[in-house]
């Protein structure tokens, strides 16, 4: 992802889904405190808003303000 750009708008909201590569793992529910802690140290610093996340065992669905 060389060329990936990034959107900054102050204020505005951001919905993500973002999947694992292996569809057939179950890693977000089987290590979600590691994700807690990865999405805490993450807001730490950079601060941001999480509006609305479901977190399934392949994928997760987030809404960022």
């Amino acid at each position: 992802m060389t060329d990936y750009r990034r959107n900054f708008i102050a204020g505005g909201s951001f919905f993500f889904t973002v999947n694992l590569a292996e569809r057939r793992l179950r890693l977000l529910t089987q290590h979600i405190d590691e994700l807690r802690t990865a999405f805490r140290e993450t807001r730490r610093h950079h601060p941001f808003a999480i509006d609305a996340m479901v977190v399934l065992p392949d994928h997760l669905h987030t809404i960022w303000t």
